[in-house]
């Protein structure tokens, strides 16, 4: 075959070429060895760092927000899955009728599966309902079903319906100070994106709060009705709930938007807001596709090691309360 005149000559390897380049290709130099070496790397840090101190009690945490997607279930699944990395035993209740949390944290949550419907409409102990999560040692989750949705409904003519999740883990014999070694460190209660019954329901069982704030103006615009709730349930239903934990997500650092968000909800809570933000992440966003929390799903991701960061703030805080 002739060569076009004014084209250029490229050799075409042999397989003896091949052959030899292959023998000095380093595999471990690529940048999805070096990801997955990384990630491989945090994943045995994770296993032989040595767990947080536990509670002297159980912690029982209300993730809230009414307004939707500034990641309260992702911060909910996320902050158990982590806590329970640090050696903390986890409990997960999902209160929100989409069931995010149980899809998250990879439990079965169909319609007719034992769920926190059956505890809060027919009085079914939690301790039956419970599962463990399969991706994660020492966390079990209470899942919801599409069930919940009516449940608002139908708990309008019961007595005391404010109260009845909160006589659901009272109940439950791993919770408490009196509950042994094999108790819970942590209940976390993650909340529909409303002020509704459930909502309320979860202010009555909660002891502390935690509020995930999306760093964009628009997230704080709620804030201020969710806070006169919490005040209204703190003067007539629940004097010891108290707004301990607020944290930033999706925070970019690149823009002046996030950082003046940041300072004024830091400015305005003060110690209350954690010292970790959560940045936005490609890989927070895709794990729950994958039935995963970004713990399990990436744990060398910047968004898992911030939740981790913010788990081990969670958690020293309760050491030195």
């Amino acid at each position: 075959m002739t060569q076009e005149p004014g084209r250029p000559s490229y050799p075409v390897p042999t397989a003896a070429d091949l052959a030899e380049r292959a023998t000095s290709f380093q595999d471990d130099a690529t940048p999805l060895a070096k990801a997955t070496e990384h990630s491989l790397l945090v994943r045995e840090g994770t296993r032989l760092r040595p767990p947080m101190p536990r509670p002297r009690e159980t912690r029982i945490f209300v993730v809230a927000n009414q307004k939707g997607g500034v990641g309260k279930t992702t911060t909910t699944v996320n902050v158990a899955a982590a806590l329970a990395q640090l050696g903390q035993r986890v409990l997960v209740i999902d209160l929100d009728p989409q069931g995010n949390a149980s899809t998250a944290l990879n439990v079965d949550h169909r319609r007719g599966t034992p769920s926190t419907y059956d505890a809060i409409v027919d009085g079914r102990p939690l301790v039956e309902i419970a599962t463990p999560c399969p991706d994660v040692d020492n966390l079990w989750v209470v899942p919801s079903t599409i069930d919940l949705a009516g449940a608002e409904i139908e708990l309008v003519s019961v007595v005391a319906r404010e109260s009845r999740l909160r006589k659901a883990i009272v109940a439950h014999p791993l919770v408490g100070a009196d509950a042994g070694e094999e108790r819970f460190d942590y209940v976390l209660i993650d909340c529909p994106p409303s002020l509704g019954l459930l909502t309320l329901n979860a202010l009555v069982a909660g002891e502390e709060m935690m509020i995930p704030i999306q760093a964009e103006y628009y997230a704080l615009e709620g804030l201020g009705q969710l806070l006169e709730t919490v005040d209204m349930v703190r003067a007539h239903l629940n004097p010891d709930l108290a707004v301990s934990t607020i944290l930033i997500t999706m925070y970019d650092a690149r823009t002046r938007l996030s950082a003046g968000v940041a300072d004024e909800v830091r400015d305005h809570f003060g110690d209350q807001v954690l010292k970790t933000a959560i940045p936005r992440s490609v890989r927070v966003s895709e794990a729950p596709s994958y039935a995963q929390t970004v713990m399990t799903y990436d744990p060398g991701s910047p968004g898992a090691l911030s939740y981790l960061e913010a788990a081990r703030e969670i958690a020293q805080r309760g050491v030195t309360a």
